[in-house]
């Protein structure tokens, strides 16, 4: 008896404590130098945006900062999604880690050597972010190759944790340093800091598990994270809703500049403590993550979290004491993180193991596109009409994201969806490669024409599922001459991508399977007929033509489509 994914994940989260994970070398040592690493990212971000203001760059220019560094999560992610679940996770880490040292370095390089230009330095932004936007989803992803899985929930609750400790730090961290040695010191410090996450993954000793069918080709690959989302409603709305969020708040860290210096009379130092606030309050939203879920639920939670993020932002608008607006960003910084982890979690819960990576790479593509875009947003809107107008409106705009619920209600799921089932084997004939292809499947169901309409609504739910799986032109037709029977047919470009689709199959997928098949009135399972359309290079034009023969057939277990 399995009882409820709830009950069993509080169970299992009071067995082992957050620090759990820590205690294993690999994972602990990642771990704590990634939290150097993102230390120095927000310093980073700190030197460069206080260097656009000492250049006296407009507030857009500035805003345009948070910009250049989350824009490249936006572009990107989906691409490094496909390349942390094609290649090895630890080369693919340390490749875009190279990236955004090379790029801190030359940016330090420039500072020092009085060559900055608001132009450069979001040049360099942008350079450094696409590095973390390559390196965030191989990192995420590897986690689970580095614990065992009863400890899994939390290492990944230590990974939003060291993100939040850095910011609850790392900004006042850089404040300070910029205020006593200049952002010169800031770049390079980042850049240094990149050194021992590196040193760590390279003495890292993955095991690469050999698998049945060779990676997808990273255009294939990023189709397919693409079709996983088109065809799932729940990863749409999802979606939907966080970038609806970023947008709107999306002036919480690019006006935050602006705030020190104009609204509160403050430098570098105010500037800093003020991130620091949000970051102390991200650390408390992400330890009350599953109390405050397990009261209200996921939407109630994100409702609620929305509606006090606006409060906390049109504070910050008006508020002439730094004590005050330190205050709204404590508490704006929990609920924020509250909701963005909340919208994590539907995510991961909502993607089987195949498609992790791509779905978790969407996540961030959304929420970071989201933040890009309201980042520029209300800098122009602040440089149009003041920063308190700005950050009014942009609270207004929070608030509105929860009236989203009446339209796109976020999914209810309570366990992963990751226990993939193999199907059994299929007789193949054919002399196959891994390319051939078009691969035609049709499948013959004998319904009672008294349940044609239950059976039509369960075929419904099969063609999402074939489609997010890797299927395409899905059909189902009715023989007029024989109102009993009814043929599914769909297409797989290849004979690897049909091989695939049968691998992706989950246990909740099965059911939608065996669901139609309980319609099927026939002896035995639903017959099927695999086919190869356009056979070209399967045929011998010739009688001199080598016959490529069986010992070239790819072969599958056996069981229906």
């Amino acid at each position: 008896m399995q009882g409820n994914p709830q009950e069993q994940s509080k169970i299992q989260a009071a067995r082992f404590p957050l620090a759990e994970p820590l205690k294993v070398r690999v994972f602990g040592r990642i771990w704590t130098a990634s939290l150097l690493s993102n230390f120095g990212l927000l310093i980073q971000g700190v030197g460069s945006a206080w260097a656009m203001v000492q250049l006296g760059a407009p507030a857009d220019t500035i805003a345009l900062v948070q910009t250049a560094l989350m824009m490249p999560v936006m572009i990107v992610s989906l691409a490094a999604g496909a390349l942390a679940d094609m290649f090895d996770r630890r080369k693919v880490g340390l490749v875009a880690l190279s990236i955004a040292l090379l790029s801190a370095s030359l940016l330090s390089a420039s500072a020092f050597l009085g060559l900055l230009s608001p132009p450069l330095i979001l040049m360099f932004c942008f350079l450094i972010g696409t590095g973390h936007a390559l390196f965030g989803p191989a990192w995420q992803a590897s986690v689970a190759e580095q614990v065992p899985p009863a400890i899994l929930p939390q290492a990944v609750s230590l990974n939003s944790i060291s993100f939040n400790i850095a910011r609850s730090f790392g900004p006042a961290i850089g404040g300070v340093i910029v205020a006593v040695a200049g952002a010169a010191a800031a770049f390079t410090i980042n850049a240094v800091l990149y050194l021992p996450i590196m040193l760590a993954l390279f003495a890292w000793k993955r095991e690469v598990k050999p698998t049945r069918l060779p990676p997808e080709r990273i255009g294939r690959a990023i189709v397919s994270g693409v079709r996983f989302i088109l065809y799932s409603p729940p990863m749409r709305v999802v979606l939907a809703r966080v970038l609806a969020l970023g947008i709107a708040g999306g002036s919480i860290s690019a006006l935050m500049p602006l705030v020190a210096n104009t609204l509160l009379g403050g430098g570098a130092q105010t500037y800093g403590l003020l991130l620091g606030a949000l970051g102390i309050g991200s650390v408390i939203g992400a330890m009350s993550v599953d109390r405050l879920n397990s009261r209200l639920g996921t939407e109630g939670s994100i409702s609620i979290c929305s509606c006090l993020l606006a409060v906390c932002i049109a504070v910050v608008a008006f508020s002439p004491w730094l004590v005050l607006t330190l205050a709204a960003l404590i508490a704006g910084g929990m609920v924020w993180t509250l909701a963005i982890t909340l919208f994590n979690v539907s995510i991961q819960l909502s993607a089987p193991r195949w498609v992790s990576g791509r779905a978790l790479a969407g996540f961030q593509a959304a929420i970071a596109g989201g933040i890009a875009i309201g980042s520029w947003f209300w800098g122009v809107i602040a440089e149009s009409l003041s920063v308190s107008a700005a950050l009014a409106l942009s609270a207004a705009a929070i608030a509105l994201t929860a009236a989203l619920r009446v339209l796109l209600r976020l999914p209810d799921v309570s366990a992963r969806n990751d226990d993939e089932v193999r199907l059994g084997e299929v007789d193949v004939a054919l002399s196959l490669s891994g390319r051939s292809g078009p691969i035609v499947v049709e499948i013959d169901y004998h319904v009672d024409p008294s349940e044609a309409r239950a059976f039509y609504r369960a075929m419904q739910d099969l063609q999402q599922m074939r489609h997010r799986n890797g299927a395409y032109d899905w059909s189902i037709a009715r023989n007029i001459a024989d109102p009993w029977t009814w043929t599914e047919r769909f297409h797989c470009p290849t004979w690897h991508d049909y091989l695939r689709l049968r691998d992706r199959n989950t246990s909740e997928e099965m059911e939608i399977i065996e669901a139609a098949r309980a319609f099927h009135r026939g002896e035995g399972l639903p017959p099927v007929r695999r086919m190869l359309e356009r056979p070209y290079g399967s045929v011998r034009w010739r009688d001199e033509t080598r016959d490529e023969g069986l010992h070239d057939i790819i072969s599958v277990p056996h069981s229906p489509a």
